[in-house]
């Protein structure tokens, strides 16, 4: 059977002062009237019943994922007891499904991500399902790139077959401008989407030679499924968990990764200056939401709350104004502002993340 598990237990510190600890991206309404998860569900719901549907998120957004998605059932909420990067929670859900279903295939997808062309990303995650299905292989999904993009990893890729899969090279990180422009200019490196299909033994298999030791905790929390001490034991083995990314663990190690080359109107959504490719501006170049009131003012995204905003003379700037804080930030700065919440965390400013 196929099933999705949908990771939701990040914080979007980009996407600050909106985005905070007690209501991260995933769970706002950035683009159209759906927050990113509600639209993440909504989507691979068209392919998999919301029965094979999972949710990987922490206790304290346990809430906030039942109040915005009441048709999950709670079961299919899974709750990582510590926060360890990609790797350990995809493994956590494999857990569950094995248990459920022994010859699960899976999807993995980032609960905050936006795709404009949703049935040809059906298709395409439909063609992964079926080529993860006929082997011992993991698939990748790779965003054929249209600019050079200095804030998304890449993956260099092998020829195109006729099944229209090719072979993951290199997964490599996140380049700076120069490097960006020469992968672009190469033709052979897609964005690395954060979204992939396998079946959940071929992921297993790869965690238990390349992270045993996650391997080894997984499969006990395997066992503990269905019994009384269940979430003693996923507590115990979690907590003894590497925090490690699935790209750093097992996607930069791995031989058998076939990468699918995609265009779906693909965006992580990762900044405030996201916003302008996926919102319109007015004839200035600004994007301007709520309240605000603005002469000689371009190129700017401002978003106001409940006060006026009034702008004079400012060109290239990031405003954005919430209930507890205001956020005035250079568009060329963007990438920075998780630098200054970890500056405002030493300085003991948690009250305002």
């Amino acid at each position: 059977m196929y099933h999705a598990v949908i990771m939701a237990g990040g914080r979007g510190e980009r996407f600050w002062p909106e985005s905070t600890v007690s209501c991260p991206k995933q769970f706002l309404k950035l683009v159209g009237n759906q927050t990113m998860i509600q639209s993440t569900v909504r989507r691979i719901n068209r392919l998999i019943p919301a029965e094979n549907i999972y949710i990987v998120t922490n206790s304290i957004y346990k809430d906030l994922v039942k109040e915005q998605l009441p048709k999950l059932k709670q079961e299919n909420i899974i709750i990582e007891p510590a926060a360890r990067n990609t790797a350990a929670c995809i493994a956590l859900a494999c857990a569950f499904i094995r248990h459920k279903d022994s010859d699960a295939v899976m999807a993995v997808l980032p609960s905050d991500h936006l795709v404009k062309e949703e049935k040809r990303f059906i298709n395409i995650i439909d063609m992964a399902f079926r080529k993860a299905k006929s082997g011992n292989i993991l698939i990748a999904l790779g965003i054929k790139p249209n600019y050079p993009e200095t804030g998304y990893g890449y993956i260099k890729c092998g020829p195109i077959n006729k099944d229209l899969f090719c072979r993951a090279e290199k997964f490599v990180e996140k380049p700076d401008a120069d490097t960006a422009a020469k992968y672009m200019d190469a033709g052979n490196y897609l964005w690395n989407s954060g979204m992939f299909v396998w079946k959940a033994d071929s992921i297993m298999k790869s965690f238990k030679k390349y992270m045993p030791g996650l391997y080894d905790s997984v499969i006990n929390i395997e066992k503990s499924i269905g019994r009384k001490n269940r979430n003693r034991v996923i507590k115990e083995e979690y907590m003894k968990l590497e925090n490690i990314s699935i790209d750093y663990g097992i996607m930069e190690k791995a031989d058998n990764i076939f990468v699918l080359p995609c265009d779906f109107g693909w965006d992580d959504v990762g900044s405030w200056t996201s916003l302008e490719r996926l919102n319109p501006q007015d004839e200035e170049g600004n994007i301007i939401e709520g309240n605000v009131f603005g002469i000689d003012t371009k190129k700017c995204i401002v978003k106001a709350d409940k006060k006026l905003i009034a702008t004079v003379g400012i060109e290239d700037l990031i405003v954005i104004d919430t209930k507890d804080a205001i956020l005035i930030c250079r568009k060329d700065r963007a990438q920075d502002i998780k630098k200054l919440i970890n500056e405002m965390k030493e300085n003991s400013m948690d009250l305002y993340l």
